[in-house]
């Protein structure tokens, strides 16, 4: 479910993309408006991650099993990190 959320986010911010890019023709200053949402999108993924993970960390326990299921969930979160990232570069490429 989650990665279809994901899914979901990158379909908006590629068609928003997509459309500045289809528009800067008629109004040039769309290309700097589209750096600038890849650009802030790919700052707030690395955000998020930090917070997340800070978060996580805070909430840490001693017990044993609490902190395997940190660790996978951190890893979770990594990987939509690295995921939204991705995705972010390959529309910087194009």
């Amino acid at each position: 479910q989650a990665s279809g959320g994901e899914d979901e986010i990158q379909q908006l911010q590629k068609a928003l993309l997509d459309y500045l890019d289809e528009n800067t023709e008629t109004d040039a200053s769309l290309v700097f408006s589209r750096k600038f949402y890849i650009a802030q999108w790919f700052r707030d993924t690395t955000m998020e991650t930090e917070k997340a993970i800070k978060s996580q960390k805070d909430e840490d326990s001693s017990e044993g099993a609490h902190h395997a299921k940190d660790v996978e969930t951190t890893g979770q979160i990594m990987h939509r990190a690295e995921s939204r990232k991705k995705f972010l570069r390959s529309i910087i490429k194009t």
